[in-house]
C-alpha cells in the first residue's frame, strides 16, 4: 500500500513511457493504472435536494439494453466501495472504487456520473444531499473498478466528503449522464478550450480518438490554468500530442513562470484564430470551464443546463450556436 501511495504522489510529473504509445502505466505493488485511465480531473455542476427528489439530470439509458453487464443504474442510487485513495498533488486526490469485476462501470464518451452525499436534515427529518457530477477517469471499458481524480476545495460540500473518506467507505452514485454522444469522424476538425477542471470532458473524448486508428479527427485544444502547476496532467497530454499528430495542446496561464513558452493570461481572440478551426460545418468547438470563462468565451449555459443563446468571443469570431457545445 505505502508502495502504491508513493508512486501516485509523483503521477502527475513522472510518468513512464515505454516505445509503444498509448501503452504507459503508472504502476505499484498492488494496482497498475494505465495512463489512458488517468485522463480527468473533476468537473460538472453541483445540485442540492431532498432524499426523495426526483431526478435532476439527464440520465442516459442502461447499457443493459446491449446485452453488457454494467453497475450503473441511471434510475437507483448504488454504493461503491473505496479501494484505495492517494495524493497526486496538494490539492487533489485519486480515488479507486470497486464493484463486481464482470461488470463495466456504463458509460460512454462524453459522459459524466452523480455522486451524493448527505449533509444535513431539513425540518421534518428528511435528508440533504449535495451532489456532484463527474467524469470517471477510467477507461469506458474497464471492469471490476473505476477512478475519480478530485481536486478538494476549502468549502466544496462534496470535495470535502471526498477528502473524508477512506478505505473500506462507500459512496453512492447514479448515471451515467450524456454531456454529448461522440462517435469516430463525426466532424472533421474540433477544437476545445477548457479552464482548469473543465479538461474532463475534452480528455475523454481525446482519448477515444487516439485510441481509434480509424478516427482520424483533427484536434486542438486550448488549455488555461491559473499557473503552470496547476496542469496536472500537463504530460499527458504532451505524450498524446507527440504520438498522435492529429492532436495539437496550446496551454496559456494566467501567472507564467520565468521562461514560460506557452500563451499568456486568458484565452484570447488571437489564440483562438491561430489554434482552434475556423468556423464551418465541418468545425466543432468544445468548451467546459468555470462561469467566468464559459461567459467570456461562448455565454452561460441556460439555468436548466440547455445550451443556452452563443455569446462571448466565438460569437465575436463568427461561429453560429451550432458549431458549439458547451459541457
Amino acid at each position: 500500500m505505502a508502495a502504491f501511495l508513493r508512486r501516485l504522489v509523483t503521477a502527475a510529473p513522472a510518468l513512464r513511457y515505454n516505445a509503444l504509445c498509448g501503452q504507459s502505466r503508472i504502476e505499484s505493488s498492488k494496482f497498475r493504472f494505465p495512463i489512458g485511465t488517468i485522463t480527468a480531473i473533476t468537473g460538472g455542476i453541483s445540485y442540492m435536494f431532498y432524499a426523495s427528489t426526483s431526478n435532476l439530470v439527464h440520465l442516459a439509458p442502461n447499457s443493459e439494453e446491449d446485452g453488457q453487464k454494467v453497475a450503473l443504474k441511471p434510475d437507483k442510487w448504488i454504493e461503491f466501495e473505496l479501494q484505495d485513495v492517494a495524493r497526486v498533488s496538494h490539492n487533489t486526490n485519486l480515488y479507486r472504487f470497486s464493484f463486481d469485476p464482470s461488470e463495466k462501470l456504463g458509460v460512454d464518451v462524453a459522459s459524466c456520473i452523480v455522486t451524493r452525499a448527505p449533509i444535513d436534515k431539513d425540518e421534518q427529518g428528511e435528508v440533504k444531499y449535495v451532489a456532484r457530477s463527474y467524469t470517471p477517469i477510467s477507461d469506458p471499458e474497464a471492469k471490476g473498478y473505476f477512478d475519480l481524480l478530485i481536486k478538494i476545495y476549502p468549502q466544496g460540500k462534496m470535495t470535502q466528503h471526498f477528502a473524508k473518506l477512506k478505505p473500506g467507505d462507500k459512496l453512492e452514485v447514479k448515471g451515467p449522464i450524456r454531456k454529448l454522444k461522440y462517435s469516430p469522424n463525426m466532424k472533421k476538425h474540433i477544437g476545445m478550450i477548457a479552464g482548469g477542471t473543465g479538461i474532463t470532458p475534452m480528455l475523454q473524448v481525446i482519448d477515444a480518438i487516439a485510441k481509434n486508428q480509424d478516427d482520424i479527427t483533427q484536434v486542438s485544444l486550448i488549455f488555461a490554468n491559473v499557473s503552470a502547476d496547476d496542469i496536472l496532467l500537463k504530460e499527458k497530454l504532451d505524450k498524446l500530442a507527440a504520438c498522435h499528430p492529429n492532436i495539437k495542446v496550446f496551454y496559456t496561464v494566467s501567472n507564467p513562470p520565468k521562461g514560460w513558452k506557452g500563451g499568456k493570461g486568458h484565452v484570447s481572440k488571437d489564440m483562438i484564430i491561430k489554434c482552434l478551426p475556423s468556423p464551418g460545418n465541418d468545425a466543432l468547438i468544445l468548451v467546459c470551464g468555470p462561469p467566468g470563462m464559459m461567459k467570456h468565451i461562448c455565454g452561460p449555459k441556460n439555468k436548466d443546463f440547455t445550451q443556452g443563446e452563443l455569446g462571448g468571443l466565438l460569437k465575436d469570431l463568427g461561429y453560429s450556436k451550432d458549431m458549439v457545445f458547451k459541457f
